[in-house]
């Protein structure tokens, strides 16, 4: 799908974490073809490195859910560039099982990597954002973390916590010229592809614009928060869904 948007990102130096494909590797895609030096993070490594080489990216394979290799990775970007530009807290998986047989592990896996993740990269990045007094972190929640979802416990509980996360950061952060912001997107993702067709068009209609979103599309409203034009806006949850949380 052609970009509509177009936003200037030359030089800048970028992470998005969950890169290898979905909407975080339309992220990357979008800020690498404005630009960008994008450092594409994900656990898959050999899925990465072809994403990365598809854009001239950067892979960088790490466990979001790891303080060692979070702080690992900012200080990669920080050798190579010297600055942190902006940060895109994309990274997710599910487990997903109704609450009386969710295990433990998979209660922990889904709050470490969702909001975890999001804590870890947003906390390694911050002493870069302070130092040279502008940033830009943008974060990617769900419908389903004020909504609920059946089976999605630990989903939801990780998305609401992104929600609680960003609009805290974003009053801590404004002080050092930091704006932080989330989408909350309802895109056509591998998830979304492996739904029966009957059930995936009772879903679609539900949608008040009928359709799910194009990945392009996410990264459309992420690069509008990254930008220079977005830069008295933040705390803001923006719902990228086509009217599904009317």
């Amino acid at each position: 799908m052609k970009a509509s948007t177009t936003f200037d990102f030359d030089g800048a130096s970028v992470i998005v974490t969950g890169a290898a494909r979905g909407v975080g590797l339309s992220i990357a895609t979008r800020f690498a073809t404005a630009g960008a030096q994008v450092f594409m993070v994900d656990f898959d490594r050999e899925e990465l490195e072809g994403a990365a080489a598809d854009i001239d990216g950067v892979p960088v394979t790490a466990d979001v859910s790891c303080t060692a290799d979070v702080e690992a990775v900012v200080a990669q970007v920080l050798e190579s560039c010297g600055r942190i530009d902006v940060l895109v807290n994309n990274a997710g998986i599910l487990r997903d099982q109704v609450v009386w047989k969710l295990s433990d592990a998979d209660w922990d896996a889904v709050l470490g990597v969702h909001l975890g993740g999001t804590f870890r990269f947003t906390r390694a990045c911050t002493p870069s954002f302070r130092a040279q007094n502008r940033g830009r972190v943008i974060n990617v929640t769900s419908y389903t973390g004020l909504r609920g979802n059946i089976g999605q416990s630990n989903y939801a509980a990780a998305k609401a916590g992104v929600i609680g996360f960003t609009k805290t950061t974003a009053k801590e952060l404004a002080r050092f010229g930091v704006t932080v912001n989330a989408i909350s997107p309802n895109a056509e993702t591998r998830m979304v592809a492996s739904i029966p067709d009957a059930r995936k068009a009772e879903l679609a209609a539900a949608i008040p614009l009928g359709r799910f979103a194009h990945p392009d599309e996410m990264a459309d409203a992420v690069a509008f928060l990254a930008s220079d034009s977005a830069a008295y806006i933040t705390g803001v949850v923006l719902p990228v869904d086509g009217g599904i949380s009317i």
